[in-house]
């Protein structure tokens, strides 16, 4: 198998990454192909082949391995709505990653755990319910929000080199999984084929066809009686067969282990590892892969299927240069030094700055002015720096609390007072009492409340309340919520800045105080004050909608979309999907949809003019829904179909264009089948959805005919 240059065939370059991954395995054992499908690959040294895990996490900054630029969670990332952003971030993420690996590299060239260059990120579920602990990872509820920030991240990590990928970005968990976490393990998540096909895959299938991710995760439940990690429909017939997915499959972790002690679908591992391996999952996080070795002796696996699954996954490690020298991979010489460098800690604190979300501002409350000479800070999230990170962090060289930003953003000319008046989820003795005191005391409260990484995560994560890592409900702590009314009470003007991985319910909040903003799990005090101080007019735009309690939603367990999310929720948001407010006011005019009757197969454009009426400079998100008004199955009541964010100066007017595809105009038949029908469809673009406050900007709505 020698080439003409006498190298072996699998290291060749001049061969294709494919042709020399087959020549690698053909040289191998049935042993030693079994020691490379786990997460833990041994190393093959007569092959010449190094230790590999292929574990590693960068959901918002490389995770779990030491000092790194931490990034806003991902659903932080998702309220920027800001694409050219999510892109950035993630080539800074990229960079670090590349850095890492090569200065952790041993002499063997082993790579240790969370230091290899293939990524279990994004996480592209649907946060189909606020309760979920780790909706805070994904991109929100909406699939098209998911779909185009999912698709940027994919891009940024994996890089465009013609003939080396960047790292291998691993879009998770597939598919319909949502919580709740203590079931995740046995669950059977039913579904109908319109809801799989309309809300819980397309974000999977742009990751896929668009961005051409690399690898994909599956999940650790069934979807309609089929494990997902060994599931022939999801994992074969749509993912290979209808997308043309050539990457690999990793399960998540001990989910083949699930098969037998979960599902209990088979009695034995090497029934498991037979069955995921045969439906097309390639890599094994856990070790339930080691016992192939038997299943192929008893007949329930063949070595051709060991053969299929290393194919790709060798695939993978030279598309990455793992067998190349490192000086003809160009992401090899990136230097340790872009790690937590400058640039990429502006970068977390842009993001920051752009996630940040103003639900409300009566009398013009913020931006905090002159009449603010003195500040009280109170609450248990003011100077916490674990509530700043979200879950799958890395660890930031420095972190600036809301306390940390607000005093140095206030300067010697205002007086700061911290006070944390309760806990997490307990009062403090005298807490309250000295809460009142601070806020009388001052000119402007500012509660700096909500939830924390302790209280809504992964199985296994939080240390407070639910165990599971789900919440029970939608409010605020009940320690919070009593700090909240009583520190109101004291009658001085208050601002509520709310810190969560979720939606939280604030109803009396809404009725009763000032200034409310929404951020996220993210290092950004400074970003923080910055918008406070009215330095940053705030433009982030809520990925979820926010209920005005538990009672607003059908049951959890329930994958059925109905009553969920915007798209389908018929009652009263508290705030919706798509909102935010600003310091600064757009009007919207001269709505054109060319042409206005179309076929099926034409794309549609759709311009708006936007112009900045107020009196100081912001970003606006333009936002384009459509209402297919005559469909003869059940479809969404709206769905966002495309979204721009625009910087506008004072008096400066920009036209805003989309291009409709006639795949933002499909329903879904009773099977799953996608079509685009003759009729009605209403456009709708402005500053939030087509809805009595659904924006801070007027929203202009215009007709489209589509014929036969």
């Amino acid at each position: 198998m020698a080439t003409d240059e006498g190298l072996p065939g699998y290291l060749n370059p001049a061969r294709s990454a494919r042709e020399r991954a087959e020549d690698l395995v053909a040289r191998m054992t049935v042993e030693e192909k079994v020691s490379q499908l786990v997460h833990e690959a041994a190393a093959v040294e007569r092959l010449g082949i190094p230790a590999y895990n292929w574990w590693n996490e960068c959901l918002h900054g490389v995770g779990r391995a030491g000092i790194a630029t931490v990034f806003p969670q991902a659903i932080g990332l998702a309220a920027t709505w800001n694409t050219d952003l999510m892109r950035r971030v993630a080539v800074a993420i990229s960079d670090e990653a590349r850095a890492k690996h090569h200065a952790a590299l041993g002499p063997d060239g082993a790579s240790e755990w969370y230091f290899g260059l293939t990524f279990w990120s994004p996480n592209i579920n649907i946060f189909r319910d606020p309760r979920w602990g780790r909706g805070q990872e994904t991109y929100g509820e909406d699939p098209y929000l998911t779909a185009r920030m999912g698709v940027e991240f994919v891009r940024g990590l994996q890089g465009d080199n013609p003939r080396h990928l960047k790292l291998v970005a691993t879009p998770k968990h597939y598919a319909v999984h949502s919580g709740p976490e203590k079931d995740r393990h046995g669950f059977d998540a039913q579904v109908s084929q319109r809801d799989l096909r309309e809300t819980y895959l397309p974000a999977f299938r742009a990751c896929v066809q668009e961005a051409g991710a690399v690898s994909i995760m599956s999940a650790y439940n069934r979807t309609n009686g089929e494990v997902c990690s060994a599931s022939p429909t999801l994992l074969q017939k749509i993912l290979r067969d209808e997308w043309g997915f050539d990457g690999y499959v990793v399960s998540d972790c001990g989910a083949i282990d699930d098969i037998v002690s979960g599902h209990q679908i088979v009695e034995t591992a090497d029934a498991a590892a037979a069955l995921a391996v045969r439906a097309g999952c390639d890599l094994n996080c856990g070790c339930t892969y080691k016992a192939l070795t038997i299943a192929v002796q008893r007949g329930l696996a063949a070595e051709a299927d060991l053969d299929r699954c290393l194919h790709r996954l060798f695939e993978a490690r030279i598309r990455l240069g793992m067998f190349d020298p490192p000086e003809e991979v160009s992401h090899a010489q990136i230097p340790l030094s872009v790690n937590d460098c400058v640039e990429h800690r502006e970068l977390a604190v842009e993001a920051a700055r752009q996630s940040v979300v103003l639900l409300k501002n009566e009398g013009r409350l913020l931006p905090l002015g002159a009449g603010a000479s003195s500040l009280a800070v109170i609450g248990p999230n003011a100077d916490d720096v674990e509530v700043l990170l979200g879950n799958y962090n890395g660890t930031p060289s420095r972190a600036v609390t809301p306390l940390d930003g607000i005093r140095a953003r206030a300067g010697e000319a205002v007086t700061v007072t911290h006070v944390p008046g309760c806990g997490l989820v307990e009062a403090i003795e005298g807490g309250i009492t000295e809460a009142r005191a601070a806020a009388a005391a001052a000119d402007v409260a500012v509660l700096v409340l909500g939830l924390s990484p302790r209280l809504e995560g992964e199985e296994g994560e939080t240390n407070l309340i639910d165990k599971s890592g789900d919440r029970v409900d939608l409010g605020l702590p009940e320690a919070q919520e009593r700090l909240l009314r009583e520190v109101a009470a004291v009658g001085k003007p208050v601002v509520l800045v709310a810190l969560s991985g979720s939606a939280v319910a604030i109803p009396w909040a809404r009725e009763h105080v000032g200034a409310i903003v929404a951020t996220w799990y993210e290092e950004a005090g400074t970003a923080l004050a910055e918008v406070l101080f009215g330095d940053v007019s705030p433009a982030g735009r809520l990925p979820v909608t926010v209920y005005e309690s538990v009672e607003d939603l059908p049951p959890f367990e329930s994958y059925d979309m109905a009553d969920r999310t915007y798209r389908f929720f018929r009652g009263t948001p508290l705030f919706p999907f798509g909102y935010g407010l600003s310091y600064t006011r757009f009007e919207y005019r001269n709505l054109r949809i060319t042409p206005t009757t179309a076929t099926a197969e034409g794309q549609v454009e759709v311009s708006v003019e936007v112009t900045n009426v107020g009196e100081r400079a912001g970003d606006e998100v333009v936002q384009l829904y459509v209402t297919d008004a005559e469909a003869s199955v059940p479809v969404p009541i709206r769905q966002l179909q495309g979204f721009r964010r625009v910087r506008l100066e004072p008096g400066a007017t920009k036209t805003v264009a989309f291009r409709l595809q006639p795949s933002q105009l499909v329903c879904y038949a009773d099977d799953g089948t996608s079509m685009v029908e003759p009729g009605r469809f209403l456009i709708s673009v402005g500053g939030g959805q087509p809805i009595p406050g659904g924006s801070a900007a007027e929203c202009l709505t215009g007709e489209l005919e589509v014929t036969g």
